[in-house]
């Protein structure tokens, strides 16, 4: 039996780690403990299910789920659970433990197949966005057979499938699923045109790269916006931010590397491929990449990775901060999401090959995905859309909000070529001069990258970077697929009734360039010329934030693509579109009363303290001596008192505004309301607290400054 234990060696008396490879996914149910503790028989079933979708057999569950609690059991696990991905953007849980009583007084451990197969959570207190009503609890899990099941401190985590009563997705892993399925449906139909009869599956395949913040857990403790809302609501700008550049890359701080090791070992254990880890732009910034794996799979390691560095943050007295722009004036934290496609023979469709323009089938494959990210780009900006994101989206150091593509000069030379019906001249390879003999000579890449593009393709896969730190990736993932699926869709509904196929593909490829080249972009994305090219000549959509998109969800043209693949039903799209913009409401509103709270009991009276002090310092010279003028304190009292006033005033107006609210007669009317009013009035409000900051004295300020947390951690 392949056990935890099993990980470690005995070493003078003590116990010592072996090597990663030893224990690398050691809590988890993976292929090789299956191997180890199935028949052959069940063994090969499941394998069947989980390769090919094909239909799971009872008598199979029933054995998995004794040799998983036997495994389970062995390794210290008391309770199993069925893990969920429900519409609150984190996970879900409810553990019940192996125990059932024996004859005698005692307990036995018992595990069934139904068990494993179905659980019945309460699906009443879960967004719902009016698929189901208050009373109507009943809810379903489903097992997901294709990812992993694991341990997680003495519970068996089994991940799955949420639904109601009703068999609407009450999920992200449902219609990720879906999506997948729809997906690898039409590449299928592309590969049999182009005589592959041999390949069974086509997976999508991602690398989400994850930005955090790491902040001391003692200041984080002493400020309510962060506590309540993950961001920082107030902070003027420290004398240093990361003008200097000298943060990325730098060497890891002793504290962050202690950190940062035993987050390796805590997502090794649990088979997730943890790769590169390094200091990101801004001071207490950083990044962690994974090694790219089957997306279903990927969602979960992802939701597992945020979960597990904010624990393992607490253990080192820090905070891991997910939100996407936690400190003003400095790069906020996206999740750039690294996607391809391959078939289950582990050829990479988006591979160019050493010829990309004599490569007929990836160029079909790009170019599906150009015209999937045209025809689709609204539901991409949607799929990342959120309260936090539109404080990021746009600004220095992330994507704009206008979605464009990156190709490099290399493959859009080559498209060009193709539109234009003319040769295309492959340049030669550039050899890398460096001007040192005892330097390795390489050859420069056919392409630079482009990191202020939405979305660029990097040599054989398309990185989407407009996600925001704390997204699930698989609204993003849902989108790509299912409209890339869409093209494909059209391609083979062409391409079978075709009397001749290559002239019917060659025509196809340059239609495509012709009509979508628009969206492709190599320049400068930051660039405010870009901007006004992309939307007033290219026609692009610029959808600037959540309120702004989230209502073309549900556009004719969206609905009818995603139904029509069976991603999602109507009414599943109706109640994305009300919990995506609830979920908007309620994060801005929080922070809204955050912000009142503070002003009115920490800021303002912080800043009067030290006006009373100031005024008491003022008089104690003038009795001291008549003729003193006193200019400085009176000069800086007079500012101080003028900033409390208008503290209080932006603080009411702020009230105000969310009162309002309360008017609203539907959620889309009080989201209009948030972006147009109460995101303004807090704006004011911040304006006049940060203000104060910088003219109070540090002891009287009331919580940590941007300054401390920023560089607090050693």
């Amino acid at each position: 039996m392949f056990t935890i234990e099993g990980a470690f060696a005995s070493f003078s008396g003590g116990f010592i780690m072996k090597t990663v490879s030893d224990y690398f996914g050691c809590l988890v149910f993976d292929d090789r403990v299956m191997k180890a503790t199935l028949s052959s028989k069940v063994y090969n079933s499941l394998k069947k299910t989980i390769d090919e979708g094909a239909q799971l057999d009872i008598g199979v569950a029933n054995a998995v789920a004794d040799a998983m609690k036997d495994w389970a059991v062995a390794n210290g696990a008391t309770h199993y659970t069925h893990w969920f991905q429900p519409l609150t953007g984190i996970t879900a849980e409810k553990h019940d433990s192996f125990i059932s009583p024996s004859p005698d007084g005692g307990v036995i451990m018992e595990f069934s197949g139904k068990e494993l197969i179905k659980g019945e959570p309460d699906a009443s207190s879960f967004p719902s966005g009016g698929l189901r009503a208050t009373f109507e609890a009943r809810g379903y899990t489903a097992w997901d057979p294709t990812s992993y099941a694991f341990i997680k401190g003495k519970t068996l985590c089994i991940p799955t499938a949420f639904c109601s009563y009703g068999g609407e997705a009450l999920d992200k892993k449902t219609p990720l699923l879906r999506s997948m399925e729809a997906l690898n449906k039409q590449a299928l139909r592309i590969l049999r045109l182009f005589g592959n009869d041999t390949v069974k599956c086509v997976r999508t395949s991602v690398g989400p790269e994850q930005e955090y913040f790491l902040v001391d857990k003692e200041m984080y403790e002493k400020r309510r916006d962060l506590r309540f809302t993950g961001r920082t609501l107030f902070g003027a700008k420290p004398p240093k931010g990361q003008e200097m550049d000298d943060h990325y890359f730098g060497v890891i701080k002793p504290r962050v590397a202690a950190y940062m090791e035993e987050l390796n070992d805590e997502l090794w254990k649990l088979g997730i491929l943890a790769k590169t880890e390094h200091n990101e732009v801004a001071p207490a910034q950083h990044e962690l990449a994974p090694i790219y794996t089957t997306t279903n799979i990927a969602t979960d390691h992802n939701q597992l990775t945020m979960e597990i560095m904010q624990k393992v943050a607490a253990k080192h007295g820090l905070v891991c901060l997910l939100h996407e722009k936690p400190f003003a004036g400095v790069n906020g934290s996206g999740k750039h999401n690294n996607w391809s496609l391959a078939t289950d023979a582990g050829v990479n469709l988006l591979s160019p090959g050493e010829t990309p323009y004599e490569n007929a089938q990836f160029l079909l494959f790009l170019c599906a995905v150009i015209k999937a990210v045209d025809d689709y780009q609204d539901l991409l900006r949607i799929s990342v859309a959120t309260a936090g994101n539109d404080h990021r989206l746009g600004a220095n150091e992330a994507p704009p909000a206008v979605v464009s593509i990156f190709l490099g000069d290399e493959l859009s030379a080559i498209l060009d070529a193709i539109e234009a019906d003319t040769p295309y001249n492959a340049a030669e390879k550039t050899q890398m001069k460096l001007g040192v003999d005892v330097l390795p000579k390489f050859n420069r890449d056919t392409t630079d990258r482009n990191r202020t593009s939405p979305f660029a393709f990097t040599g054989n896969k398309f990185e989407f970077r407009m996600l925001g730190s704390s997204n699930s990736i698989a609204c993003a993932n849902i989108m790509l697929n299912t409209a890339v699926a869409e093209s494909l869709k059209v391609y083979a509904d062409r391409l079978e009734e075709a009397t001749d196929f290559e002239n019917a593909l060659h025509e196809m490829i340059r239609k495509t360039i012709k009509d979508h080249k628009n969206i492709i972009f190599n320049g400068n994305g930051y660039d405010d010329a870009w901007i006004k090219e992309a939307t007033e000549n290219r026609g692009l959509l610029n959808y600037r934030t959540t309120p702004d998109c989230v209502p073309h969800l549900l556009d004719k043209k969206n609905v009818q693509m995603l139904t029509s693949h069976g991603v999602f039903s109507e009414a599943e799209l109706n109640s994305r579109y009300e919990i995506t913009l609830e979920n908007y409401c309620k994060t801005v509103v929080i922070e809204a009363n955050t912000m009142a709270d503070m002003a009115k009991t920490e800021i303002a009276p912080a800043v009067e303290a030290y006006a009373a002090e100031l005024a008491k310092s003022a008089a104690a010279k003038k009795a001291l001596d008549e003729s003193v003028a006193c200019s400085y304190e009176c000069g800086l009292v007079k500012k101080l008192s003028a900033l409390t006033d208008r503290i209080a005033e932006k603080a009411d107006e702020l009230e105000d505004a969310l009162v309002v609210l309360h008017k609203a007669e539907n959620i889309g009317e009080e989201a209009n309301t948030i972006r147009d009013s109460v995101l303004v009035r807090m704006c004011e409000l911040r304006v006049a607290c940060d203000e104060a900051e910088k003219i109070t004295a540090k002891k009287y300020w009331p919580f940590p400054t941007y300054g401390d947390l920023l560089f607090g951690v050693k």
